[in-house]
């Protein structure tokens, strides 16, 4: 619990959908500061609704499940967070990879939080337009999978930024790939409310 009127640290871990690509690149693609339109990435709004929040923007584009865990302990342990987001998955899906890749390595990290007592915010892996039938389902599987997984609380990003109607297609896109300023905004949105619960 996070004492009223007292700054709360929160990281922000993934791939580009957590950086803000294509508009705006993280302080670890771009230091120190980042780079670009600084309202394409979820950190931005969760600061935007809630100023006493420091949301740290650890997303590098392009990186898998196992890339993210492999530097969890210098991006978030180190950092002595509150509380962590983690949203992580579509470019093993992308690649490839199979469901038990990403959920082993997605475990690895909900017990490493668990472990140095940070909070968890489970996102869920966003849609991407060009994917294939066999490719939106394994994300389905593993998106089920956090839902139904304990100790973690878990927001809905994908659903945040789908086109109504339609789970598997983002409602706007620059590149097909990504979402708008907009879809980050709305990630936000799903992810605040998870953040608010586990912030007390």
């Amino acid at each position: 619990m996070t004492a009223p009127g007292s700054r709360a640290r929160i990281v922000a871990l993934g791939d580009s959908t957590t950086a803000g690509t294509p508009a705006f690149k993280s302080a670890l693609e771009a230091p120190p500061n980042g780079s670009g339109d600084a309202t394409s990435q979820y950190a931005y709004w969760l600061m935007h609704s809630h100023p006493e929040w420091e949301v740290l923007n650890r997303g590098v584009n392009g990186e898998r499940s196992d890339e993210i865990q492999a530097r969890f302990d210098r991006d978030v342990v180190g950092a002595s967070p509150a509380a962590v987001v983690i949203i992580a998955g579509v470019n093993d899906v992308y690649q490839g990879r199979p469901v038990e890749h990403v959920t082993g390595q997605l475990r690895a990290m909900y017990v490493r939080a668990a472990d140095a007592g940070i909070r968890v915010v489970a996102g869920s892996i966003l849609p991407f337009n060009t994917a294939t039938p066999e490719q939106n389902g394994r994300m389905r599987h593993i998106n089920d999978w956090i839902r139904r997984l304990p100790g973690v609380l878990f927001a809905d990003t994908r659903a945040a930024v789908a086109t109504a109607g339609n789970p598997d297609v983002l409602f706007e896109s620059p590149d097909g790939l990504h979402p708008t300023a907009a879809g980050y905004h709305r990630m936000a949105d799903v992810i605040r409310r998870a953040l608010e619960q586990v912030l007390g």
